[in-house]
């Protein structure tokens, strides 16, 4: 089993990456908010991991840190959450995002997330309840030094966010809407826009 992989970052394209490690390039699928602290590509990027093996695919999950891993193991084990769905709802917020929600039993806030009805909410906070005491206060969330990304054409900028949402599971309107209602001449590259799409979409 893969737990950890560290390599240089060769590609992204939300919500997958190339990780070049050896000559060998690994695909991984990274929720929203890992994506987010990544470094620029080229740089060295070391990644928790989860290795899915199906009848039909091997895939390989990966985190920036041990409690995304950690809660994205729990969420699966979920009746009627699988790891698309996982990837879904660590995207929309982090795993101390997440904690909060079920503390709160803030079910409107899971609902949001594309995939998750009001029986799987309400699944979701009964049956994490007792596991996520112990999470929050504990994650850090900053930026890595120099993460400050160049700026995109517009066109391919709005496009790749509009991919990633699809992604996701939003719908091709929803994406595209949300999208230009978020975008503006402050925003200077497509993590940034599916950022604020995404937390447009959450608190909608």
């Amino acid at each position: 089993m893969i737990g950890r992989i560290r390599g240089n970052l060769v590609h992204k394209q939300p919500p997958d990456i190339l990780v070049e490690v050896g000559g060998v390039g690994y695909e991984l699928q990274v929720p929203m908010t890992t994506l987010f602290l990544l470094p620029e590509l080229g740089a060295e990027v070391s990644l928790v991991t989860h290795f899915v093996v199906r009848e039909d695919a091997q895939l390989l999950y990966g985190f920036i840190d041990e409690r995304d891993r950690a809660l994205f193991r729990q969420l699966i084990k979920v009746s009627g959450v699988g790891p698309k769905l996982a990837l879904t709802i660590l995207s929309g917020m982090d795993s101390a995002s997440f904690a909060r929600c079920v503390q709160r039993d803030d079910i409107s806030s899971l609902v949001a997330l594309p995939g998750v009805g009001k029986k799987t909410a309400e699944r979701l906070l009964v049956e994490m309840r007792d596991k996520l005491k112990d999470w929050l206060g504990q994650l850090q969330t900053e930026l890595p030094a120099g993460a400050e990304k160049p700026g995109e054409p517009g066109a391919d900028r709005i496009a790749d966010a509009e991919s990633a949402l699809i992604s996701l599971g939003y719908k091709p309107a929803d994406a595209a809407r949300v999208v230009a209602s978020v975008n503006d001449d402050s925003v200077s590259d497509s993590e940034e826009l599916i950022r604020r799409a995404l937390k447009s979409m959450v608190s909608a």
